[in-house]
């Protein structure tokens, strides 16, 4: 009887050090999920480094999928789309961008992200005549930055690409007046001098926009008009070529006229003499 009961407490002892030892694993495997989750960034490090993006990206994602909760889940999103984006793979960088931003809303780099988002659709831009889908939407999320994330070194650098785009704007709206003019359309033509001036007046486009205003207003016959943006070119930019041409456009006897100036000033000159004979 007493072998029974020592048989039957050895069965329990037995079983009960399997159920803590059992316990000790589990807690063992939740530990090396976190440093699984390291390795394989790491390696995805390696391979991003090597320039192998594909392969790269692949293995940040995994890294992502072993352990969403972890801090280090966000950066393989961004690192994945970073490698993308380097290699110009512009289209998965911007979807990894994107689930990124809805995934991980408020995260603390949620400003870079918006930036290589931007960066994105920026360097896609090729050829203004083309390239409005581009320009357009890099525009929209540098503004965005400019915005929302203002003492950034991303919005610094984001108001220098905005200068650009709208160098790059104007200069499409300039090229598509210049083909109204062409087939002698002039309200459309005169409709996208305006975009330039009223739009992108900081552009190296907006002197010639003047000029040409007043060129095509004088053409259909409305000449107060044309002397408005004459008056405007010449305030802003009296010193411009394209006044110079503005004021021949306005006055045919500009020769005659600036020689009456010197003879006046040759004028004024004598009669300042005369007071000291």
């Amino acid at each position: 009887m007493n072998f029974k009961f020592i048989f039957i407490s050895l069965i329990i002892f037995a079983l009960y050090s399997c159920s803590k030892k059992e316990e000790k694993v589990t807690i063992l495997k939740e530990k090396n999920l976190e440093t699984q989750m390291i390795e394989v960034y790491n390696d995805a490090m390696k391979e991003f480094e090597r320039g192998d993006v594909i392969y790269a990206g692949r293995k940040f994602g995994e890294a992502e999928l072993l352990y969403p909760q972890s801090i280090w889940a966000p950066r393989a999103v961004l690192m994945s789309a970073y490698g993308y984006f380097s290699q110009g793979y512009y289209n998965d960088a911007i979807n990894e961008i994107e689930r990124f931003l809805i995934k991980y809303k408020n995260h603390p780099q949620t400003d870079y992200a918006y930036y290589l988002l931007a960066l994105c659709h920026y360097d896609q831009i090729i050829d203004e005549k083309k390239d409005l889908k581009q320009i357009l939407r890099s525009k929209e999320y540098f503004e965005l930055i400019i915005k929302n994330y203002p003492n950034t070194e991303y919005a610094f650098d984001s108001k220098y690409k905005l200068e650009l785009i709208n160098e790059i704007i104007a200069s499409k709206e300039m090229y598509l007046a210049r083909y109204y003019v062409e087939r002698e359309k002039w309200i459309p033509a005169i409709n996208r001098f305006k975009i330039v001036v009223e739009s992108y007046d900081t552009t190296i486009y907006v002197e010639e926009a003047l000029h040409r205003l007043v060129e095509l207003h004088y053409k259909i016959g409305l000449i107060n008009e044309a002397e408005l943006y004459a008056n405007l070119l010449g305030y802003n930019y009296r010193s411009s070529k394209w006044y110079e041409a503005s004021y021949k456009i306005l006055n045919k006897d500009y020769k005659s006229a600036k020689l009456n100036k010197n003879d006046q000033k040759n004028t004024i000159l004598k009669k300042f003499k005369k007071l000291f004979k």
